[in-house]
């Protein structure tokens, strides 16, 4: 019987070592040459407070009440580079004729991000209620993106003497079977401290942000909402919120029957398409749920008040003049 040679048999370990080497070197290198963090512009030309909420920690908001009238607060969607930039339009186009607030989510944007808390459902909806209670001081008028409606509806349900009403734009929570979502046990792969902020950065590269935003646009990508994307995804600790999300652990499976059958502030639901959302429950909701209502706004894929901003206020204005009274 032939012997296999020495050279050959220990070819696959010389392999295994080599590329063990060049993946060290390469996270070596990258943490020689990594760009340092990247200033961070304000999303929204309004000034900007902060405040102090438990458990969430410093949270930050732009407002501008120079006109009198009920007040509106605008929230923003979850994703890897979140922001108020999102609601930017809506910003601009009602701080002409009422008090508006934007809240940075914890997490995101100026609010204070960082590992010493978990980003849970809980912990955003705490977040809004306790900017409208000591912010706001007032009921509000609600508008709120994607993911965060199932955090804003969660407040109102808990907290209905600070909701006006809700408006949702292209919400999450209405998929017609379950979600297959990661689970929590995927965090601490995606944080490991060894390859954790290397991963979020290939993430949160212009291209991949540009990539990610398209395919919400009918249209080109403003790209002055990329470059303020990869700006605040390039702040300490920018990752952590994110890795919560990428692990499913910001989504409730069962907050239609849970929390939005439950909710008696008026509702208004704007949707078209989303290519991360499904709308095939919103019919049953709508047949259960008196509160709710919905209106489309088309063709749009979920950032509808960013290309048809006038058709989405029209929208929002006759919800507020004939419906959330």
């Amino acid at each position: 019987m032939k012997r296999k040679s020495r050279k050959s048999s220990t070819r696959p370990l010389k392999l295994a070592g080599l590329l063990t080497g060049t993946a060290v070197g390469g996270w070596l290198l990258y943490q020689s040459l990594k760009p340092d963090t990247v200033p961070l512009p304000e999303a929204i030309e309004a000034q900007r407070s902060s405040f102090s909420a438990e458990p969430a920690g410093q949270l930050s908001y732009y407002v501008d009440k120079q006109q009198p009238g009920r007040p509106l607060l605008l929230i923003h969607s979850i994703n890897a580079a979140a922001s108020s930039y999102e609601i930017k339009p809506l910003f601009n186009h009602y701080r002409i004729s009422r008090p508006v607030y934007a809240l940075d989510l914890p997490g995101y944007g100026f609010s204070e991000r960082g590992e010493q808390r978990p980003y849970l459902p809980k912990l955003y909806s705490q977040a809004i209620i306790d900017m409208l209670e000591t912010q706001v001081g007032e009921p509000a008028d609600v508008i709120v993106m994607s993911l965060s409606c199932e955090f804003a509806a969660r407040a109102a349900v808990n907290r209905p003497d600070l909701f006006t009403s809700l408006t949702f734009i292209s919400p999450a929570g209405f998929n017609a079977g379950p979600v297959d979502l990661p689970g929590e046990s995927i965090f601490p792969v995606l944080n490991f401290p060894l390859w954790g902020q290397p991963l979020f950065e290939l993430l949160t590269v212009r291209p991949s942000i540009r990539y990610f935003l398209q395919k919400n646009f009918v249209g080109a990508v403003p790209e002055p909402m990329v470059e303020y994307a990869y700006a605040t995804a390039h702040q300490p600790a920018a990752r952590i919120a994110p890795f919560y999300f990428l692990s499913g652990q910001m989504f409730s499976p069962d907050i239609r029957p849970a929390v939005y059958e439950k909710l008696t502030v008026p509702t208004l639901v704007i949707y078209d398409q989303d290519p991360n959302l499904s709308f095939d429950k919103l019919p049953d909701l709508l047949a259960v749920n008196s509160a709710w209502q919905a209106e489309r706004v088309a063709p749009s894929l979920g950032l509808p008040h960013w290309e048809m901003l006038a058709e989405t206020t029209a929208a929002i204005d006759r919800f507020w003049q004939n419906g959330s009274n």
